[in-house]
């Protein structure tokens, strides 16, 4: 069995995040690969005509991944899966998810592959606020996915994208069109252009054998791996357990007219 390819999508309900999916899965897998849609517990389902397009999807296997008492990442899917995409949830902070998503990784050997931010330009643009929100979203993405446009100026999608060039960030950022993504292929091509290191292979971090005597030749200190994680600006706590960098509650921007799916 060959290990599948794992993709963590962030970003806020009702951004469309399940309408992209569809066009990557679509126009972005062969016949060959068998895919799996795994929800956080939290998110709603889908409506209509995006549940519906889901449900037409060939190969394609619809999961919750949940959390355990402890608040582990639970998640099984068939043995010849070839892409499990996990759709995190979005009414909730994005580190947390993160956090849990960059744990499993770890603790069942599936790197990940690419994380995807789909931003809702017209919230963001209702919703100033919202900009930490999507930064930290942003932080931890190789793709960024401009939708929901339609009703948003210009000069703030100039702007939205200019600010994330200005912090020289190595993150793709594409337009999310009426009928998905210029190259899918691209967008799911599963090369790391993130900032954050939280998903990164363990081995590939430089003199960490070195930074431990006592370690058995060829092993790191799991301690060490998390230390390092716990680096990250968005991941690290004060000892009280509070985050060092809050977040906007992104649910009180939610609430309202039930968004698009």
């Amino acid at each position: 069995m060959s290990t599948p390819l794992v993709y963590l999508v962030l970003g806020t309900s009702g951004a469309g995040r399940r309408h992209v999916l569809v066009d990557l899965i679509e126009n972005g897998l062969s016949a060959e690969d068998r895919a799996v849609l795994a929800t956080a517990g939290h998110e709603p389902p889908p409506e209509p005509p995006v549940a519906d397009a889901l449900a037409a999807l060939p190969g394609l296997v619809s999961t919750t991944w949940m959390r355990a008492e402890d608040g582990r990442l639970v998640l099984d899917f068939p043995a010849d899966t070839t892409h499990v995409f996990l759709l995190a949830d979005g009414r909730g902070d994005p580190a947390d998810e993160v956090e849990r998503v960059a744990a499993w990784s770890r603790e069942t050997a599936l790197p990940i592959a690419r994380v995807f931010t789909v931003v809702d330009c017209a919230l963001g643009h209702a919703h100033p606020e919202l900009q930490r929100w999507f930064e930290a979203c942003i932080h931890f993405s190789d793709v960024v996915l401009l939708a929901r446009r339609t009703s948003v100026p210009n000069a703030w999608i100039g702007e939205f994208t200019a600010h994330i060039r200005k912090q020289h960030l190595p993150c793709l950022v594409e337009l999310v069109k009426k009928d998905g993504v210029d190259n899918p292929a691209l967008v799911l091509e599963p090369q790391a252009r993130r900032v954050s290191t939280v998903f990164d292979d363990p081995s590939e971090w430089p003199d960490l054998e070195d930074e431990d005597d006592d370690a058995e030749d060829g092993e790191i200190d799991p301690a060490l791996v998390d230390s390092i994680g716990a680096t990250d600006p968005y991941l690290e706590r004060y000892p009280s357990g509070r985050r060092v960098k809050e977040l906007p509650d992104v649910r009180r921007f939610l609430d309202g007219p039930p968004p698009v799916q």
